[in-house]
């Protein structure tokens, strides 16, 4: 178990949170408030117990060189019309300028440190760099469940050195994976999508021996329906895998998971958008044409699984998601699952950049039970990998 904020004393504290502020940004201009409006919660509820939030952060990968285009400076602005609270930027993160400049922001102001990878020694999680930002503070508040998966000195080290907890959204990401995957109401079914099964070997291993059913789409589809002898003309394939998803599907049986393929496909003769395409079954891809969707009888059966399970995880588009009209199997076996999720039926939980970029194009990312946009240590928790940020915290 971790600690959260209403375990804390709070009052009259320094606290340091660990937030994620990397976020996209055009002609110095912050495109996508997402991460820094998941900020307000903690820091409000920290000003409400009578601390001082001093935020930590990264920002690119500066590789311990200070570097002026990947400074936190020019965030400050979206940052305070996000929280709803002043926000005072240090030009720094450890040394005595900086605990001066703490000092002197009053009560109901929240500090930003300049982006903790502008020194080496964050990334090393250096014992002596997490010394100097310990001394910044009383309490450490880690709520950036997308850094967890790094054991750098702001996401992992400063754990071991003061009294630790979970802010709201990394207590909200952990509540909602345990009831995904951690003891979730069964039958569980993984939705796995996405262009290769090499980047999902160690997710699919995990998922046979965790889940129901596993529902596989996108390109990975292609490269299980080849290790089943199905044609895949000119489809994005890994022949070099092929062995490897028969092992995969070998591992799944043993373990009572039911690996899903597509037995239909919507195939085309070119990759771009409105190009002309057809309906076929999934085992007879013609050679000049090439599979960018799941087919509508596909469709309808994983409509129809959703609605006999209790848990649905999902990582990854069933088609080419990106140009119509081979979005269209993804954006309806979500829309049924955000319906079933909005009715009580079923617990969603998604993860992934491509994932919550596809929910949300449907419209039916808002009515899922959770969307994670923590990328890579989304992936890692699904693969059953202890995140050193969150093991800090127990």
């Amino acid at each position: 178990m971790f600690k959260t904020l209403d375990d804390m004393d709070l009052a009259g504290k320094r606290v340091l949170i660990r937030v994620d502020l990397n976020v996209p940004m055009k002609n110095g201009g912050v495109t996508d408030a997402t991460r820094l409006r998941a900020v307000k919660n903690t820091v409000q509820d920290v000003l409400k117990a009578g601390g001082k939030p001093i935020l930590l952060a990264h920002f690119g990968r500066p590789k311990g060189i200070r570097e002026a285009s990947m400074s936190l400076a020019p965030l400050v602005d979206d940052l305070v019309a996000a929280i709803d609270a002043p926000v005072f930027f240090v030009p720094d993160c450890v040394g005595q300028v900086v605990k001066t400049s703490i000092e002197m922001v009053r009560s109901e102001g929240v500090v930003l440190l300049e982006n903790t990878r502008f020194h080496a020694g964050e990334e090393k999680n250096d014992p002596e760099f997490v010394k100097q930002l310990a001394e910044l503070g009383d309490v450490y508040i880690n709520d950036a469940f997308s850094t967890a998966h790094r054991a750098h000195a702001s996401t992992e080290g400063l754990a071991h050195h003061m009294p630790a907890a979970a802010g709201r959204l990394m207590q909200r990401e952990l509540e909602a994976l345990s009831n995904a995957l951690g003891q979730p109401e069964r039958p569980v079914i993984a939705v796995v999508g996405g262009a290769k099964v090499s980047t999902k070997l160690e997710l699919l291993g995990n998922l046979c021996t965790r889940v129901d059913q596993i529902i596989i789409g996108g390109g990975m589809a292609n490269t299980f329906l080849a290790a089943m002898g199905a044609e895949v003309g000119k489809s994005l394939c890994e022949h070099d895998m092929i062995d490897t998803a028969r092992q995969i599907m070998s591992k799944a049986n043993g373990a009572g998971c039911e690996i899903v393929l597509p037995s239909d496909v919507v195939v085309a003769r070119e990759f771009k958008a409105g190009a002309a395409s057809e309906v076929i079954s999934s085992m007879a891809c013609p050679a000049d044409a090439m599979i960018l969707d799941a087919g509508p009888a596909s469709v309808a059966d994983v409509e129809q699984r959703f609605e006999a399970a209790k848990t649905v995880i999902w990582n990854g588009p069933l088609g080419a998601f990106e140009i119509e009209p081979f979005n269209a199997a993804t954006d309806a076996a979500a829309r049924k699952a955000a319906a079933l999720t909005k009715a009580g039926a079923l617990l969603t939980v998604a993860g992934g950049g491509d994932t919550v970029a596809a929910l949300n194009a449907s419209g039916a990312g808002i009515d899922f039970t959770y969307l994670s946009t923590a990328g890579g240590a989304f992936l890692e928790w699904m693969e059953g990998k202890t995140l050193p940020g969150v093991a800090a915290l127990s």
